[in-house]
């Protein structure tokens, strides 16, 4: 049954009239035009549809619009501009992490939830983090280059920059 649902998208609130079991992957991309997430396996497995649902990296293929509720969401759009990339993403870019780039906002958006939780992972927690995340073109190199430079710098108050709240509606 279709109904209004308000969610906080990259720090708006945005109304959306679906479902309440409709994958968050489908309102992102469909009615918000959001394409950070992209739609690889539809069953949770692969990754590339991860987005920000707090801290937690999340697979919006799988996470129902109903299941979100006020929580906020942030998706690859939301972390940085392209004037102004996130730590994260300027790391990915100067490691030229990316070949086909299908992997890549799930590689970013865990990278970021990793960071957050834990400004300085070992080798270890690094491999654990983008263990289910799937790259077919091979990039794993690069990749963990780019989360060893977004890990290191000494200012790391940057890098769980991202985060926004939608506060309150009044």
């Amino acid at each position: 049954m279709t109904a209004s649902t308000i969610l906080c998208v990259n720090g708006r609130h945005v109304t959306v009239e679906a479902d309440s079991k409709t994958p968050l992957l489908y309102v992102l991309r469909n009615d918000l035009g959001l394409n950070g997430p992209k739609y690889g396996c539809g069953l949770g497995e692969c990754g590339a549809c991860a987005v920000l649902i707090g801290d937690r990296a999340a697979r919006s293929c799988t996470v129902p619009i109903g299941a979100v509720k006020t929580r906020p969401i942030t998706t690859l759009e939301g972390l940085g501009t392209e004037r102004d990339p996130h730590p994260v993403q300027a790391a990915f870019i100067a490691h030229q992490a990316a070949q086909c780039g299908y992997c890549l906002n799930g590689m970013i958006i865990a990278t970021v939830a990793l960071l957050r939780a834990n400004l300085h992972p070992a080798e270890a927690e690094i491999r654990q983090a983008l263990r289910h995340h799937l790259c077919r073109c091979g990039t794993h190199i690069e990749i963990l280059a780019a989360v060893r430079a977004a890990a290191a710098p000494a200012d790391t108050g940057d890098r769980t920059r991202g985060d926004r709240t939608c506060g309150d509606r009044t």
